[in-house]
């Protein structure tokens, strides 16, 4: 589990087609202090940390993680910038809200605007996601944890301040880009919830 909170932005080292994908991400955390098999969300993906060094990870990517995420069949190109997250821990703050790391789909940017010192994003989600997606509710968009400003049909707006675009890739952001999606747990099981009752 995590909390949508960016400790580190990490960059592709290599990318590498075995059995599955497997990727090489630099990035500046301890790595002694990460034990193998550890889990790491990278832009919001939870993947197995499979071989390390002092300063990078190596992760194996399924085909069916490449079909649903924002990775593609083609891989992350070499020297991409991604959000990271190391797995949470008992005890430490929950500042951001429960992710998995189980990335539900891609949402597209479709607008980039200034609006003050904040960068304002409107995304298109699919349609089967796009229901779980309520105003002031959280979403996580990249594994960041980012609250929901509107939402019209299947579009949503976010506001992202001056500190998320620096801490985070946030500030790379541009009209077109793809991003992985994951709707609030709570969400999911309020509507299914809803949906067993109205059967």
């Amino acid at each position: 589990m995590f909390t949508g909170i960016i400790t580190d932005i990490g960059a592709v080292r290599a990318v590498e087609m075995r059995g599955d994908m497997r990727a090489r991400i630099a990035c500046a955390y301890d790595m002694a202090g990460v034990d193998m098999g550890a889990s790491i969300a990278c832009d919001g993906v939870c993947l197995t940390v499979v071989a390390k060094g002092p300063d990078w990870f190596d992760v194996d990517i399924s085909a069916e993680t490449l079909s649903k995420t924002s990775i593609g069949a083609e891989g992350w190109p070499v020297g991409k910038r991604l959000n990271l997250e190391r797995a949470l821990r008992v005890g430490d703050e929950l500042g951001g809200h429960i992710v998995s790391g189980h990335v539900d789909g891609v949402a597209r940017i479709v607008n980039a605007s200034r609006d003050g010192d904040s960068l304002r994003l409107v995304f298109e989600a699919p349609a089967a996601l796009a229901r779980f997606v309520a105003p002031k509710g959280s979403v996580a968009l990249n594994g960041t944890s980012l609250t929901v400003n509107e939402v019209h049909g299947n579009r949503f707006g976010i506001n992202l301040i001056p500190h998320t675009q620096a801490v985070t890739t946030w500030g790379d952001a541009a009209e077109g880009d793809v991003v992985n999606l994951e709707i609030d747990t709570l969400a999911r099981y309020v509507a299914r919830l809803a949906e067993a009752g109205a059967a």
